[in-house]
Formats: structure tokens, sequence, C-alpha cells
């Protein structure tokens, strides 16, 4: 079949198939793209004449398109990939931060970058960064730290070789993540004679590894002689679909349960056996579960430092812990037994070899004083009647408003700042699978095209975007991508006149506040945002809200609404839910200022607490 690369490419992408729950779907349901000198010719002649095969959508950024094929991943537990394509130079380049997201969450998008010419007879092109030592250098060399494959198809033949392995690593549970192609423009449009069979339609079906049946037994054998085991829920839960799993297994073992971040929303908050979230940005009683832990079964995470309070929450250094991953590398750290495997299939054989084994009535006791605490505490915080010092609304209570009116199909998406501690806490999930946070690698500017893409994935139901101000003016051009392509978001702007939450670390650890806060900021005119007036200039509904009676009353008007609604409000700067968990930052060991040197005091008390090994 004599196609050009771009077609083969493009042919070969539609070809694939998954099976989503015994239904099959397409393994690549559509492309966001923004298109220039280095892909509109060949790769955008190819994405026209595929019409709706493989629906190509139009972004406005090349960050956030790639962004939102990530949420369109997470949203769809990694059963379906998005594409994302750009041009040369600029706009390849604008897409290596959301490879930074998708590599450091697990997460599957397929980036197609346009490149040089391979033949170099026209160079320098316009857009082209030239290496002098090195010739076959282009600024696309620079996703290589942060995908999972890379390749530059420099013969269109090459293509037979490299899709397959590329598809490879974007359905492998272990080594899920991005993986780009560097597309040299002349290359596009040369053709070849493909074999037909490359473009034969393939379903395929996500793995499920089983662990190694002597390990199995030796995590069974530390569970049953346990006296206080506790359960570490991780985003593996939700990519494995083992959240009823789980819950079997806590259920029939007595086991309580936390949650990390991309964990959360496994289990429903209000579960007898549920303990709150772990960690820094968790609360009281599940960190002091998890301090009174003999064995942690950490199932389906990364235990990153936020999860695990930079190490000191496990404070017992007679804790063992079982790392069950389906990844290697995360399953064996900080000399966890580690159960390599998936989720769902290995807390099944777990529970089999356990039998009847169950926890002691004092451990499930445990878990209700510790719930008690967390949603006594939130509660409290989030009640309408509170008064925060500045009068203004508190994160707390604007995410008690979307908490207590969640409904059936909710989906709430946050991302960087002061929003991931608030909704871990104040978001209690009745429905499973409700809650995208990206926190893997704390992307400002996720929140809104994230959640673009989860809306095209999730279709029904409402999603919820929290966002600061901070992070709105970084990234939100998306506003206008969902009223264009009809994906209705309803989003809430906290104007807390900043970046409120690194301001409050800058404070905590001693220093000034400087140039977080627009206030701080060196300027000759201090000017603050109309949200609203700059939403409605996209296309959007907008209005502005003062008060949580005024919030509650305009995200029901959003629900009713055709079209993506944003709702902004000002919000306290200073007024935060308070964690449970140490978090080591750098705080200088040398300072005139005495609120430095404090803070690096009790910084070195507080690492005397960390697991070293």
């Amino acid at each position: 079949m004599r196609l050009t690369t771009a077609d083969a490419l493009v042919r070969f992408l539609i070809a694939q198939r998954t099976e989503i729950d015994g239904v099959e779907a397409p393994l690549f349901p559509g492309v966001f793209g923004i298109f220039g000198h280095g892909n509109v010719t060949a790769l955008g002649l190819a994405l026209h004449e595929a019409g709706d095969a493989l629906p190509t959508w139009r972004g406005q950024n090349e960050q956030g398109m790639a962004l939102a094929a990530i949420g369109y991943a997470k949203a769809a537990r990694r059963r379906q990939i998005m594409v994302a394509t750009s041009s040369i130079g600029p706009g390849a380049l604008n897409m290596v931060t959301a490879a930074g997201v998708a590599h450091a969450n697990r997460l599957p998008v397929l980036l197609l970058g346009g490149d040089t010419f391979a033949s170099r007879v026209p160079d320098p092109v316009l857009q082209q960064v030239e290496h002098f030592g090195d010739p076959t250098i282009s600024v696309n060399d620079a996703f290589r730290p942060v995908v999972r494959y890379w390749d530059r198809i420099s013969r269109p033949e090459q293509l037979i070789s490299s899709l397959p392995q590329m598809l490879a690593t974007l359905l492998d549970p272990a080594d899920c993540g991005p993986a780009f192609l560097a597309l040299p423009q002349d290359v596009q449009s040369e053709a070849f004679d493909f074999p037909d069979e490359l473009f034969a339609t393939t379903v395929h079906r996500i793995a499920r590894p089983r662990a190694d049946e002597q390990r199995v037994a030796e995590a069974a054998a530390m569970l049953r002689t346990a006296q206080r085991p506790l359960i570490v829920a991780g985003g593996g839960v939700h990519y494995s679909g083992a959240e009823a799993t789980l819950l079997q297994f806590a259920e029939r073992h007595g086991i309580p349960i936390v949650e990390t971040m991309a964990g959360k929303a496994s289990v429903p908050a209000r579960h007898a056996l549920y303990g709150g979230p772990l960690g820094v940005t968790g609360c009281v009683g599940a960190n002091s579960l998890a301090a009174q832990a003999d064995v942690v079964l950490a199932v389906g995470t990364r235990l990153g430092d936020f999860t695990t309070g930079s190490w000191t929450v496990f404070s017992d250094p007679a804790t063992r812990l079982i790392g069950l991953n389906v990844a290697r590398f995360d399953a064996g750290k900080h000399r966890s037994l580690p159960v390599v495997g998936d989720a769902l299939v290995t807390l099944e054989e777990l529970s089999g070899l356990l039998g009847d084994t169950c926890t002691s009535d004092e451990w499930r006791a445990a878990v209700a004083v510790a719930a008690a605490d967390y949603h006594g505490y939130i509660d409290a915080i989030a009640d309408p009647a509170a008064v925060a010092p500045s009068g203004l609304p508190t994160y707390a209570q604007v995410v008690g408003v979307a908490d207590r009116a969640q409904q059936p199909g909710d989906y709430v998406v946050t991302a960087a700042g002061g929003f991931p501690g608030e909704l871990n806490n104040g978001w209690r999930a009745q429905h499973l699978d409700s809650f995208d946070c990206e926190y893997g690698f704390s992307c400002m500017g996720y929140e809104i095209s994230g959640a673009w893409g989860a809306k095209m994935a999730r279709g029904d139901g409402e999603v919820i975007v929290f966002v600061g101000d901070g992070s709105y003016l970084m990234m939100n051009s998306d506003l206008y991508s969902s009223v264009l392509s009809g994906h209705k978001l309803i989003v809430v702007v906290c104007d807390n006149g900043g970046f409120a939450v690194i301001n409050r670390l800058q404070i905590n650890q001693g220093g000034a506040p400087f140039n977080n806060q627009l206030a701080d900021t060196r300027h000759e005119r201090l000017v603050y945002v109309d949200f609203a007036a700059h939403a409605r200039s996209m296309g959007c509904l907008a209005e502005d809200v003062t008060t949580v009676a005024e919030l509650d009353a305009a995200l029901a008007r959003a629900r009713a609404a055709d079209r993506t609604t944003v709702i902004s409000l000002h919000t306290d700067a200073y007024s935060w839910t308070e964690g449970g968990a140490f978090w080591e930052v750098g705080v200088p060991e040398v300072s005139d200022r005495p609120s430095v040197q404090a803070a690096h005091a009790a910084m070195q008390a507080g690492k005397q607490q960390q697991r070293r090994i």
C-alpha cells in the first residue's frame, strides 16, 4: 500500500482499538492539533482526510492541548490515548512541560512534533535552532528526559518497527507514559510501499500481570501476623479498575484504608474503614493511623513526599512495607517487600491466602476515631457560618459548597497551588472515580485544559474545575476551546490576590512576603483582573459572587447552563486547611533573620523523624 509517512501513521492509529468493560472503542479517539509549517501540509492533510475516524480538535496552545490529552487519559483510566501534534520549534517545545506531567503521573499520551528537514538542504529553516557541533540535534531532543519512548522518523519505512514499539510503551501497565515521535517535514510527505498487515485492525486489552507466587505468599504472611495493618490506596487502584476489589479486601480482613492524592475516590469517604487522606495535604487522623501501623500495604502508589510526609508518617522504624505495584521501580521503595503485579488480581490472590484473617476490634475502632476527627474538622472549617479574619470566604468554605452539593457523575479537577490540600480534605467523595488532582508534577495551568480533556472522555456528568487566580492567569485559553467544542465545564476561580499558598510557605519558613502576592511585587500600578469579564469575552457564561450562599446558588445555575460557566469570587489568602505531616524544604542554614534561623532549627528537628532506608 503506497502511502506517505503521514498517511501511514494516521492509518495505523485508526486501526488500533481497545476494549472497555467489554465494549470495543477506538484506542486513539482523537487528535489535538495546532498546525504550522512543520505539520500542516502532510500530517494536517492526512488528518483532514481521516475525518471522523480520527477527529481533530483545535487547541489554543500546544501545552494546553497536551494537558487536555493527559486529562482525557486519566479520566479514561488509561484505556484510551489522545494525540497532540505541533509544528516545529516553539510549537513543539510548548509540549515539553506537558510531557513531564504525563511522565510523572504514568499517563499515556502520544506527542507528534514537527521537525526540521532530514535532507538538511534548506537549513536553517524558520524556527530551527542550530547546534554548531551536532547537526543531528533539534529542539525535539528536549523531550528525551520526559518521555518513555522517543524516536525521530528519518525514513518512512522506520514506522514499521517504531509504531509497534511506541504502542507497546503506551499500553504497558508498568512502563506507561508519554511517547514522542519527531516527524521531519520532508519525511512526512515521502511515500513508501507499506505492508498491509501494519494497518490490520487490532483490539487491545490492558494486561494484568500476575505477581510472583512466592512474593504474594510472603505478603500474606506479613499481613496475617500484623496487629495494625494499613492500606494506602494510590492511583494504580483506579488504573487497574480495582476499587470494588480493594473495598472487598478491606472489609473481609478489617483493614483500614487511607488514600494518596492520585488514589482519592478509590473508596467512599464515609465508609467505616476509610481513615482519610494521607500525608502533608492529608488529615491528622490518617497520619495517626500510619504512625501506629505495623504493616503497610501500599497499592499502586509511587510514595511521593507529600504522601509520606517526606518519609516521616511511617514513624515507627519497625513498620514494614509491602509494595503492590505493577511497576518494579515503585514496588521496592524503602525496603518494601516488592509484589510486582496488577492490583486487582493480586488483591484477589492475597485475600484467598489470608482466608478469614481479620484485624482486632480495637484497630477498627481506631479508624472510627480517626474518621470522626477528620470529618469533624472539615465540617467546622467548611461551615458557611465560619468567619475568616478578613471576612472573605475561605478555600475550605468554597470546597464545602461543592462537597455538600455532590451529584452522581460529578468529576472534580484541580492542580498545583492551594487547592490540592483543600480538595484532598474537603471533597469527601460520595462516588468513586470522581476526582483528578494533578499533583504528580504539580503543574500550574493543568486545571482548565485537563478538565477539557476529561469532559471529552466522560461525556455525561459535570466536570467542576477549581482554580486559583495564579493558575488561571498562566493558562486559561481552553475555556474558549471548551465553548468552541461544546464540552461544558463549571469553573470556580478563587481570587486571593496572587500565589497565596507559596506566600504561606515563604512566611512559614521565616521569609518575608516577597513577589508572590500581587501587592508584594515590584509594580507601578496594582491592577486586579476581572475574571468573569475575561471569561465572558471567550464565550463563557460568567458571574461574580461574594458569599458562600451566593456561590451555592451560582453553582446550581451553572449546572443548568448550556455551556462552560465561570464563577469568580475573592477568597481569604491566609486561612488554610491544615494537614497533618512534616514536609522537608530547603531552609537556609545561615541567615541574619531570626525567623529563618528558627525555621531551620524546626526543619532539622523534623528531619530526625525520617525513615532513612
